[in-house]
């Protein structure tokens, strides 16, 4: 079966069989197996003559990995958002912040950071994620410091650390995707990760660790036992 490709280069949920369609898709596999975007076209629901569903969704997604506390009129701003799907968005996210803040998750192993993190994967640009945890490794706060390659000039201590101070974290976990699928840590990743080390040094936080995600899988630079590798820089 061809799909018919829209002039914008997004598929329509028209366009998709039955089955491969967000609402059916949950219902047959769970919402686990869908994508951010997925899961906003269903609140979405349709969208303008100029704007299909898919592409207000990632316009959406766009807008929250820049900025994860987007006001209403942020929202509204998108072009096929009308005020009640800008408020039905605004509500969604808010009563998710409240009941993450209000149950802390602990990260006990990488693993548990990957299950956090691991709805970034599907961005078609490398997001550096942070996560600021307690003493007791329950997470304080989940931030994008960066969109785009990996790089040390692109990706700023003030980014990586300000969430961590302004929580009183005790560490942070740095995180990013590869959006080719290849998990192995390239030359810049083992510059940043230097660089944080050297930073949380010297403001008292320290670096749990560097994990490098797909989104079936995923590279601790602890676990590999790279950070020692780094400390010999």
């Amino acid at each position: 079966m061809k799909y018919k490709i829209q002039q914008n280069n997004v598929l329509t949920l028209k366009d998709l069989p039955p089955e491969m369609r967000p609402r059916e898709r949950m219902r047959n596999g769970g919402k686990d197996t869908l994508t951010d975007e997925e899961l906003l076209a269903i609140l979405i629901g349709a969208g303008g003559k100029d704007n299909n569903v898919t592409q207000v969704a990632r316009n959406v997604i766009t807008l929250l990995d820049e900025k994860k506390d987007a006001t209403y009129e942020e929202l509204l701003s998108i072009k096929g958002l009308g005020p009640a799907k800008a408020s039905l968005i605004c509500a969604s996210l808010e009563i998710g912040r409240r009941r993450i803040t209000s149950k802390k998750r602990q990260i006990l192993e990488p693993l548990d950071a990957f299950h956090i993190v691991r709805h970034y994967s599907t961005r078609h640009q490398e997001q550096f994620v942070v996560l600021s945890v307690n003493s007791a490794y329950e997470v304080l706060s989940v931030d994008v410091a960066s969109v785009g390659t990996v790089n040390q000039c692109l990706i700023h201590p003030r980014e990586v650390f300000q969430p961590a101070i302004s929580h009183n974290a005790v560490a942070i976990i740095l995180t990013h995707n590869h959006p080719s699928g290849n998990l192995g840590p390239s030359k810049n990743d083992f510059g940043v990760t230097l660089r944080m080390k050297k930073c949380g040094e010297l403001l008292g936080i320290k670096i749990l660790d560097h994990i490098i995600f797909s989104e079936d899988d995923f590279h601790s630079m602890q676990d590999f036992n790279e950070f020692k590798t780094i400390d010999d820089l």
